[in-house]
């Protein structure tokens, strides 16, 4: 005897919307650029092991890198699985953030790092009018 196929539950069916994906995709692109700016940092001999600024690091300056990296990282997760109008504003939020936290930052000591950090802006600023205009009701 066969048994009848059941068709899936909605509630694991979920359709991602096109500008889930972009918001996604940027944050991607931003994680990227900043991973980049690092790695060429270590590779022109602008990085020196354990310090930052100059200044000897401590545990809980590491914790606070650590956690600046993570933002791109966990807004892409978020942006694939939370509610549509609060992640909304989380988008346009964070990437605003973002982008006062590397204004004050300027200048970096090598113009790679001002390339970057302006791309990364531009991603920023796509992060913001993508998640601006996307629909209220989807």
């Amino acid at each position: 005897m066969r048994c009848a196929r059941r068709a899936p539950s909605s509630a694991i069916i979920r359709t991602v919307d096109e500008t889930r994906l972009v918001l996604a995709g940027l944050w991607v692109a931003l994680m990227l650029t900043y991973l980049l700016g690092d790695v060429l940092r270590i590779f022109a001999g602008h990085a020196e092991p354990g310090k930052m600024a100059g200044r000897p690091v401590t545990q809980s300056m590491w914790v606070i890198a650590a956690l600046v990296m993570l933002v791109p990282i966990v807004m892409l997760v978020l942006t694939l699985t939370v509610d549509h109008v609060l992640i909304r504003w989380l988008n346009i939020i964070t990437a605003g953030f973002l982008v006062v936290f590397n204004i004050a930052g300027l200048p970096y000591k090598g113009a790679y790092d001002n390339l970057l950090i302006g791309v990364s802006f531009v991603f920023n600023a796509m992060t913001i009018w993508y998640a601006w205009n996307w629909a209220l009701y989807t």
